[in-house]
């Protein structure tokens, strides 16, 4: 009786299981560090390498996500010119802006008569003299009808353009937006091909850690060998390299981050003066803390993943003889 309770007595608990499974992870995981630290150069121009490779597709995505902040800020200027029939009178095209301001689809309207018309581009257009020798004003009358838009939806615009153009008191409405179209479609094509870009630099991520992990290997084979020849199973001696892989991702990432800022704190001075001359107070915007931290985690993640392959194909391949 008294040996089955030595026996109990003597078997750890799983809270002493699992004190003990951080315990080794935490070592092993300052270990990997302090072998890091021992060859500070190669581990810098490596963590610089894997930087490098991600700063371009990161920072290429930060200046696509302010054009488009930026042309979104264009796009929310769209206004259709509705030219009204020459025979509308001002009373009616009062009644016609009361009507069209209560439509859903629309934000804002606003009339400018014949002779607001004309006066304006007597100072617009420096023909003022000439202008003066017509008998009567040439120029209709024009509502400006700003359309509500939701999420830069253009097809809600053309609706609203196609209904404007119906009205029997409309000679003709125009939509001069066209530009913007081809700016989005043009920032499409450019998103698609970040993407492509960010995925090549990926894989090339990838294969250098998966060539600095075997390296790595290679050169403690003979302790590899020590710890299979004592019991050392494939994780235990996984481990120290999956951590390396992990430190360097993360080293990686960081360079990754202190790049784009400093990149993107050196073009926004420019940037801004630029914005005044058009009248406009754009900022730069740099990386938020969510794109931080998915930039950080996704090089983690390459880093663990590249070391995961590297480890787990060139660990097999050293046996005891």
């Amino acid at each position: 009786m008294s040996t089955k309770k030595r026996k109990i007595q003597n078997k750890p608990n799983i809270a002493t299981l699992v004190k003990s499974y951080f315990i080794s992870h935490i070592q092993v995981f300052f270990y990997s560090l302090g072998q890091l630290s021992r060859a500070p150069v190669s581990t810098l121009m490596t963590s610089m390498v894997i930087g490098i490779a991600l700063a371009l597709p990161t920072g290429l995505h930060t200046l696509l996500k302010n054009a488009q902040q930026l042309s979104g800020g264009w796009e929310s200027t769209t206004q259709i010119s509705v030219f009204l029939k020459k025979n509308i009178s001002e009373s009616h095209a009062q009644k016609l802006k009361s009507d069209i301001q209560d439509w859903t689809d629309v934000a804002a309207v606003q009339y400018i008569s014949r002779k607001q018309a004309l006066d304006e581009f007597q100072k617009l257009s420096g023909f003022g003299d000439a202008l003066k020798a017509l008998n009567s004003n040439p120029l209709p009358s024009v509502l400006i009808v700003k359309p509500k838009l939701t999420d830069n939806n253009h097809q809600l615009t053309q609706q609203l353009l196609n209904k404007l153009n119906q009205l029997r008191q409309t000679d003709k409405a125009q939509l001069d937006m066209q530009w913007v179209r081809r700016l989005y479609a043009i920032m499409d094509i450019i998103e698609r091909g970040v993407l492509i870009l960010g995925g090549l630099l990926a894989l090339a991520v990838l294969l250098v850690m998966g060539n600095t992990i075997r390296l790595a290997i290679q050169n403690r084979s003979k302790e590899i060998v020590v710890m299979k020849l004592i019991g050392g199973t494939d994780a235990f001696i996984r481990r120290p390299f999956l951590y390396t892989g992990f430190w360097y991702g993360l080293f990686g990432g960081v360079i990754a981050w202190l790049l784009v800022s400093f990149a993107l704190l050196s073009i926004s001075s420019p940037i801004e003066k630029l914005s005044l001359l058009y009248q406009n107070q754009f900022e730069l915007s740099s990386l938020s803390f969510f794109a931080t931290l998915m930039l950080l985690a996704l090089s983690i993640f390459l880093g663990l993943v590249g070391s995961w392959f590297a480890v787990s194909r060139h660990i097999k391949e050293i046996e005891p003889e």
